[in-house]
């Protein structure tokens, strides 16, 4: 069943006098559980294509469609609560809070858009972060931590809403290559735990190698898919 229908899709940006096509005529389905990356030279359209889905932009054209809802037709509060319900997010630069410790980095959006008790919330904290292997890390600040743990932590905190779609952009670019493999393993498992769908744009070949379906974008059209 698809969890993502993305239907003749594009996006302009318009710079002054001049048109950028982001994307051209997209249009594609994503099923549930899968592992899928977006691949391309710089300005394919693959980080339009994560913001779109994500409901951090809308199409100038078409429609797009994620767990059967429009969300190209929302105003900005359901897109907001949209986003608190359903996605999950995995920046490049990881965006820890500094000044927050593992845990309370993981427990923010729990705090920000759920209403589970503080119990609950140590509950589902504590089982996310000791299924990425950093509970014993729990009280360090980010600081702290390696680039492969800190991006352990972006990985817990982007599952700890328990959200159907996680979307991660380049989340391997500031790693070495035995951490990449190993956050990219790890997001494969918990997509078998929680049968989460993850969506991926990356430049990474050892992403590439690890996805199930890989989506080529060139000059904003879609023009292969593994």
């Amino acid at each position: 069943m698809a969890l993502v229908q993305i239907d003749n899709v594009s996006k302009i940006y318009q710079t002054g006098e001049m048109q950028v096509k982001a994307l051209q005529d997209v249009t594609l389905s994503i099923d549930e559980a899968s592992f899928v990356t977006f691949v391309g030279p710089s300005g394919s359209g693959k980080t339009t294509m994560l913001n779109l889905i994500g409901c951090l932009d809308k199409p100038t054209k078409g429609k797009v469609f994620v767990d059967k809802k429009q969300v190209d037709a929302f105003d900005r509060g359901q897109r907001a609560a949209f986003r608190g319900s359903v996605l999950g997010f995995i920046f490049q630069a990881f965006n820890l809070f500094p000044v927050l410790t593992t845990y309370e980095n993981v427990e923010y959006p729990l705090v920000m858009i759920k209403n589970e008790s503080a119990s609950e919330r140590n509950e589902m904290v504590s089982k996310v972060l000791e299924s990425v292997g950093m509970l014993n890390q729990k009280d360090k600040f980010p600081d702290q931590l390696s680039g492969g743990q800190k991006q352990r932590v972006a990985v817990a905190r982007a599952l700890v809403t328990q959200p159907k779609l996680v979307l991660a952009d380049e989340p391997t670019a500031n790693l070495d290559k035995k951490s990449a493999v190993n956050v990219i393993r790890l997001m494969r498992s918990m997509r078998d735990e929680f049968r989460t769908t993850f969506i991926f744009s990356t430049h990474d070949p050892g992403v590439m190698e690890e996805a199930e379906v890989v989506h080529t974008l060139e000059d904003g059209r879609l023009v292969r898919k593994k």
